[in-house]
């Protein structure tokens, strides 16, 4: 099966695409972090390039998301330069039916917390599998810690009933660093009940700068699905 054939892949473009097409001209977007949003970021630069789209410019999550709008011609600014992002779009995790989310699988959920929580619409682009009746179902609640916290806030969330472990680097040895030069603690809860309120608790403890538990936040969700080997896309 070739990348052009693969229905997963095409799915995520469908889903990427649906986002990039609720963008207006003249807009300040937040770009996201992952594999499907890299689509809708992708998607933008074509509509920018081919006129369809002016005025754009792009508010980055990540060093990923950077290169990628650098790389499709999206200009960017900082939250310095403006006062208000009009829409964001990003991926999550997990997505519960009350649109709260788990992110920060690319460890990038604290400048993307930053830029979703400030968007007047914020566009969620996931596909199917993300999709749990209870957040932490499948996926650790990621906690991006400074790095002289880490013994201290890895015991404080193991009294909270989580079981904490670092994040550990792929082709790199060591602990995951994040853009700020923090770790990730992965702290997997065996039902998060009030997501709401353990946010805020996570986010007390001395050290954690943020999870990546999302509430109240999501405006819309758009799930990419495949059905009979073709890929569909719907809104919670």
């Amino acid at each position: 099966m070739t990348a052009a054939t693969d229905p997963v892949k095409l799915m995520k473009q469908k889903v990427g695409k649906a986002a990039a097409d609720l963008v207006k001209s003249g807009s300040i977007v937040g770009l996201g972090t992952g594999s499907t949003t890299a689509f809708a970021i992708q998607y933008i630069g074509e509509r920018l390039k081919s006129g369809e789209l002016k005025d754009i410019v792009g508010v980055p999550t990540s060093f990923q998301a950077e290169v990628l709008a650098k790389e499709y011609g999206i200009p960017l600014t900082t939250l310095d330069a403006i006062d208000h992002i009009d829409i964001a779009i990003d991926g999550a995790d997990e997505v519960d039916p009350q649109k709260n989310l788990i992110k920060g699988g690319g460890a990038a959920h604290t400048r993307e917390k930053v830029v979703d929580y400030l968007a007047d619409q914020f566009i969620v682009v996931v596909d199917g599998g993300k999709l749990v009746d209870r957040l932490g179902s499948v996926f650790a609640v990621p906690v991006e810690v400074i790095p002289m916290a880490v013994t201290p806030v890895m015991r404080a969330v193991a009294k909270l009933g989580g079981k904490p472990e670092l994040r550990m680097g792929v082709k790199k040895a060591g602990p995951v660093i994040t853009d700020q030069g923090n770790m990730v603690i992965d702290v997997k809860f065996d039902s998060i009940d009030d997501p709401v309120n353990l946010e805020k608790t996570l986010n007390n403890i001395p050290g954690v700068l943020e999870n990546g538990i999302f509430v109240n936040c999501a405006d819309r969700v758009l799930i990419g699905e495949v059905k009979d080997g073709q890929p569909v896309v719907r809104e919670m």
